[in-house]
């Protein structure tokens, strides 16, 4: 037990010296055997307040702590201040120097065993941390098995068409393509304005291939710490080269893949990512056979020129607006499991000419939304009617027609590639 006269004398010399870390924690320790908890507790505190961390403090704190019945080890914020202190050349004048403010957020409470000591060592702390859970690294992006085939997606036959022939016809006849020395590798860009099914399409050809789908977003990519993108960039390629044959889909490319030449002042940054994108895009020192890369992008006039280039996203595809077959198809599904009545859908597919399937989607909800007040205030169920779907389709203004207007200068002024053919086409059909 601690004798106390030694306790008394090791109180009168840190009246003198209150820095004298050794000293307060021998303290703390004869307070502890003689049954003193409270103070030997205090002293402890004081300690860690000088010293965060102090792993003798700290063990001292954790038993006496337990002692009390307080729960863990962590010492109290505020301790008991300590009583005055005389300077033997100044005993008058002496004012013990101010404590430092305790910290605004609690330490985390290290592991303490049933007898509430705290561990001294790093194999004891380790031993208390054995049957906790252990950290999982962060996934990027989603890998999925998707559960839509291009027979799912409503009209788009120019578009099937394209994609049988870029991707699924060589697949289904590997002799054919081992002959002509054709690759399973390859990029395709999916353009158009914004809420036409770019996603959809590419989630289907997926389900077609019978490959893994790996969405890949704009927040999966990016990172405030310079080097952390172009470190998930690679990331993500080597999930996908390990799940072959896998369908890798970016959405937002020009963000991500944007031109180097519009990149200034604090863009400079990006210009690493785009330069490790065309690294993985080549391949060099992988193999990117089996890995069909798949972007889109409401803006292609934004992408980095080098992403185009034979070899990389080589092959541009317009999603437009929906034709005919496919707004019904978009209608039905939007309509399925409702109650309906009898309905016009040929009628209302040719009123949403230039709607986009999101604007279709909205036209669908509006109208449910006038028959649900409808049951509301009829007490009964009263299904969507055609004047429902008519005037749910006044209200709805195609979503797509800013993106047409900033997409036809682009398609008239910018086209000596010829890449906004298709889109011109379009164009000169709807009379724009």
């Amino acid at each position: 037990m601690g004798d106390p006269a030694v306790i008394a004398a090791i109180e009168a010399a840190l009246a003198a010296d209150e820095t004298n870390v050794v000293l307060r924690c021998h303290l703390a320790a004869l307070l502890a055997e003689a049954g003193r908890h409270a103070e030997s507790l205090a002293h402890a505190a004081r300690v860690l307040q000088q010293e965060p961390g102090h792993p003798g403090a700290e063990r001292l704190a954790g038993a006496a702590s337990a002692a009390l019945g307080l729960p863990g080890a962590t010492p109290p914020a505020d301790p008991p201040p300590p009583g005055p202190s005389v300077d033997p050349r100044h005993p008058s004048t002496f004012e013990p120097p101010p404590l430092p403010e305790p910290p605004t957020t609690p330490p985390v409470p290290l592991p303490v065993s049933s007898d509430g000591a705290v561990p001294d060592t790093a194999d004891e702390l380790l031993d208390r941390w054995e049957d906790s859970d252990a950290l999982t690294e962060i996934d990027i992006g989603q890998l999925t098995t998707p559960g839509v085939r291009l027979a799912d997606v409503g009209g788009m036959e120019d578009v099937k068409r394209r994609l049988e022939l870029s991707f699924l016809a060589p697949l289904r006849n590997p002799e054919l393509r081992a002959q002509f020395g054709k690759s399973l590798r390859g990029g395709l860009l999916l353009w158009g304005p914004p809420g036409c099914g770019k996603t959809f399409v590419a989630r289907a050809l997926a389900g077609e291939l019978g490959a893994s789908f790996y969405e890949v977003g704009l927040s999966d990519v990016l990172d405030m710490w310079i080097g952390s993108s172009e470190r998930n960039l690679h990331a993500i390629f080597d999930t996908a080269r390990r799940n072959r044959p896998c369908v890798l889909f970016f959405d937002e490319i020009d963000a991500i893949g944007q031109k180097r030449t519009q990149l200034r002042g604090g863009g400079g940054a990006m210009r690493g990512v785009v330069n490790q994108f065309l690294s993985e895009l080549d391949g060099a020192g992988t193999d990117n056979d089996g890995l069909f890369v798949l972007a889109a992008t409401n803006h292609p006039w934004d992408v980095d020129p080098a992403l185009l280039r034979p070899g990389r996203f080589d092959r541009m595809l317009l999603v437009l607006p929906p034709d005919p077959p496919a707004r019904e198809a978009i209608l039905r599904l939007h309509l399925r499991g409702k109650p309906t009545d009898a309905l016009d859908l040929g009628r209302l597919v040719r009123a949403t000419e230039g709607l986009s399937g999101a604007d279709l989607a909205l036209v669908c909800d509006h109208a449910t939304e006038r028959a649900m007040a409808a049951s509301l205030d009829a007490g009964v169920v009263r299904p969507i009617r055609q004047a429902d779907l008519d005037d749910a389709v006044r209200h709805v203004r195609p979503s797509v027609e800013p993106w047409l207007d900033t997409a036809r200068n682009f398609a008239v002024y910018g086209n000596e590639s010829g890449a906004y053919d298709e889109l011109l086409t379009y164009l000169k059909r709807r009379r724009r």
